[in-house]
């Protein structure tokens, strides 16, 4: 059977949302991101999503979602912590491998922030899911960073600079495109890091 069989609406009286897998719904949230970081918000279309899966039109539409709520879903659906996986034993090396890590994706997230502008200020469910989605794990989980680095003594808690790192490391990287035109890439957010953000907590 084809991923496409698959799809199509069973027999009367199925549930035809149990016809949709996970894994098949991770194509079709992948899809539209990808669709949106090519040609932009209002480029995308559930038809241009249904071609691009090899899926019929209606297997999207039975999922009960307008085209915001759709994208809003594959929002959500990306979200992870990347910074949650850094532990380098040290508050200096979890924030240089922060850096690197964030120069590696940003290029990737940075197209889908300026892809979907627009579209965010007209929709409170799409900015919200876009923060849930790329902001919100990543600060909790720069926040944890800094909260063990407290806590091993490395940094004071009343360091006033320790409120400010999310917003450097995040400023840096939505900067230098509008600044420089081009992406923040590892080696430009860890020299960042290493000159405007490790002095200011007295760190090496």
């Amino acid at each position: 059977m084809t991923s496409q069989d698959a799809d199509r609406p069973g027999p009367a009286g199925a549930s035809r949302r149990s016809k949709i897998t996970p894994e098949r719904e991770r194509e079709f949230f992948d899809a539209v991101l990808e669709q949106i970081r090519t040609c932009g918000y209002d480029a995308v279309t559930m038809e241009g999503v249904a071609a691009s899966t090899r899926c019929s039109k209606s297997t999207l539409y039975r999922q009960g979602r307008t085209k915001p709520q759709f994208v809003a879903a594959a929002l959500r659906s990306s979200a992870r912590a990347r910074f949650a996986l850094i532990d380098t034993g040290t508050l200096a090396g979890d924030l240089r491998e922060a850096a690197r890590c964030a120069g590696e994706w940003s290029p990737k997230d940075a197209t889908l922030f300026q892809a979907l502008g627009h579209a965010v200020q007209q929709d409170r469910e799409l900015a919200q899911a876009l923060r849930e989605a790329l902001v919100d794990p990543e600060i909790a989980a720069l926040k944890e960073i800094l909260r063990r680095g407290v806590e091993r003594g490395e940094v004071d808690a009343d360091n006033p600079a320790l409120e400010y790192v999310p917003a450097q490391i995040f400023g840096v990287l939505r900067a230098r495109p509008v600044l420089e035109g081009c992406n923040a890439d590892p080696d430009y957010v860890l020299r960042f890091v290493e000159a405007a953000v490790l002095p200011v907590l007295g760190l090496e």
